[in-house]
């Protein structure tokens, strides 16, 4: 049959006051009948032989048969300090002419130490006060001690905080005094606040942010360490009933709670759980352990709770699983991103090199954008056969990165395929023109480009390349294992600074076997180095291509030259004529 565990507060308090009530009925059934208390008659005891209250015997032997009546209750107080389980003294205070105290003399003492490097009393026997605690007046403990002897009124738990300069330095700890006069003398005890372990303990609970309590179910007296009160906000001296717990807990973890303690009110020992409790308005996560202090009857009587402080480790895991949905959401954007990106550049950077190689050309291009989970940047590059025979070989660069470059690339190159249409239109026309619409349009910024065609005809005849530049690094040609570069100072001004400027074209003739190579600056500008040895680099790495496909030559430029990380795109095209 499944336990009963109770879901709602009122509930569980219920369940705990009635196995409460079960349990102490029990036990004062074991307990037999109240012991009888006699009241005294009110008539005077006859009186008692007077005894010594060193508890010794009558003889020769016995410290207190020195006085006259063979009493000395001096000596039975100093026979009794062996027996204190805390630094012990009698002080015999010394008054200076006008009777007031100025200090105390050690008249007798223990051998137990309240600190590893404070001497036991009995060795300060016929000291002073001051000498063998030189504190003791700074830290208000002589007045104390006076008022002691003057008022009669006992000390209780004086806390000292003595500090004390030794062979081997500064020492400091924390004393509780307690004191009470004999005659003219006064009788001290003194021990630390807390000792070794204590302070271990509460270092330790402090550190792992835990804390342990006992609920005593026969007489009511709940325990709590200061690591448990501390997780509460409340002060060790005013623990939490269960009835209290049951109350703070968060509604959704009753049931976990309430599983925990009615298990442990049948005497078994559960596993831990996870609770959350509102402590002053804070969700706070605790994991539990109990353990019941079972007597011979098999009945609980005491019930032990160790509480672990998880809320600042959940607060971590929650942040984590947030941050891994955020990361895990990125990635699905960037991937669809990409996925986009990429049939952009797959339609807006084609090469037709089907009907190119109907041409005798074979064409081949490489692409690297500067943001590594983009696929398409701002560079662009085109090659296509006009209706007119004529093959249209582009490449441009538009300022930026991101979706701004990538929206003005896609608007310049579709310019150029609508003006390259025009008929017979040399490639100079053609940039003037492109030049006036980026002049014409406030939103449109800067860029570069290499616009150009290719005049085909049969193999045999002569062909060549007719190009022109607005501002951009000029082509290279590779011919018979050498590489140049193409007019260098045939160059004109970026796109969209000078409307009405007529950019001039430039022509070059092409053999079988040449191979021209188009290139964005991203290839040979990097930050520190000059474009002139960056294009140098690139003119010599074309040279060692001799003999190789179009695909072939960008492939193995880009492995000797491309950088691992670069700030702009970067584009080539290689064209072969066969």
């Amino acid at each position: 049959m499944t336990p009963f565990v109770p879901r709602d507060p009122e509930t569980l308090k219920q369940v705990i006051a009635r196995e409460v009530d079960t349990l102490r009925a029990a036990a004062r059934q074991a307990a037999g009948p109240p012991r009888e208390i006699t009241e005294p008659s009110g008539e005077p005891d006859a009186p008692a032989e007077e005894a010594c209250s060193c508890g010794g015997g009558e003889g020769p032997g016995h410290a207190c048969g020195e006085g006259g009546d063979g009493h000395d209750p001096w000596a039975c107080v100093c026979a009794t300090l062996p027996a204190v389980p805390v630094s012990a003294a009698l002080l015999e205070p010394v008054r200076d002419d006008s009777g007031r105290v100025v200090d105390f003399r050690v008249k007798a003492g223990n051998h137990v130490r309240s600190a590893h490097w404070l001497d036991a009393p009995d060795r300060q026997v016929g000291r002073r006060l001051l000498d063998v605690q030189p504190g003791a007046a700074a830290s208000g403990l002589l007045d104390a001690l006076a008022d002691v002897l003057g008022s009669g009124r006992a000390l209780k738990e004086h806390a000292v905080d003595y500090t004390e300069q030794r062979h081997d330095g500064l020492h400091r700890t924390t004393l509780l005094y307690g004191a009470a006069s004999c005659g003219d003398k006064v009788l001290a005890t003194w021990w630390p606040a807390r000792n070794r372990n204590e302070l271990l303990s509460l270092d330790a609970q402090y550190i792992a942010s835990m804390g342990w309590g006992t609920w005593d179910l026969l007489s009511g007296d709940v325990t709590w360490s200061e690591g448990l009160a501390s997780i509460f906000r409340t002060e060790p001296s005013r623990p939490l009933s269960l009835a209290d717990l049951s109350d703070a807990v968060l509604l959704e973890d009753v049931r976990r709670f309430a599983g925990l303690v009615t298990a442990l009110l049948d005497g078994e020992e559960p596993s831990g759980v996870e609770v959350r409790f509102s402590v002053l308005g804070e969700v706070r996560t605790l994991h539990l352990v109990g353990h019941p202090v079972v007597a011979t009857d098999g009945l609980p009587w005491a019930l032990h709770l160790i509480a672990r402080d998880l809320t600042t480790e959940v607060r971590s895991r929650h942040r984590l699983a947030a941050t891994r949905q955020q990361s895990d959401r990125l990635r699905q954007e960037a991937a669809a991103e990409r996925r986009v990106a990429s049939a952009l550049r797959e339609a807006l950077l084609p090469t037709h090199s089907a009907e190119l190689a109907e041409l005798g050309v074979a064409v081949a291009a490489a692409y690297v954008p500067a943001e590594e989970q983009a696929a398409v940047g701002g560079d662009w590059y085109k090659c296509r056969r006009l209706p007119d025979g004529r093959i249209l070989l582009a490449i441009g660069d538009a300022c930026g990165h991101g979706l701004g470059a990538v929206a003005r690339m896609a608007q310049q190159r579709h310019a150029l395929a609508g003006l390259a249409h025009a008929p017979r239109t040399d490639a100079g026309r053609l940039t003037t023109w492109l030049n006036e619409l980026l002049c014409a349009d406030p939103a449109a910024q800067t860029a570069t480009a290499i616009i150009g065609h290719i005049e085909t005809g049969p193999i045999d005849t002569a062909r060549s390349f007719r190009w022109a530049c607005a501002g951009h690094p000029a082509p290279m040609l590779l011919r018979d294992g050498t590489a140049t570069t193409l007019d260098p100072a045939h160059r004109g001004p970026l796109f969209g600074l000078l409307p009405g400027h007529e950019y001039a074209t430039a022509s070059v003739p092409l053999e079988s076997g040449d191979l021209l190579l188009l290139y964005t600056d991203g290839m040979v500008e990097q930050r520190g180095e000059d474009i002139e040895e960056g294009i140098e680099a690139l003119r010599a790495t074309l040279a060692r291509c001799a003999g190789l496909s179009p695909r072939e030559t960008l492939d193995h430029i880009m492995a000797t030259l491309a950088p691992e990380t670069s700030e702009d795109d970067t584009c080539l095209v290689a064209v072969r004529l066969d």
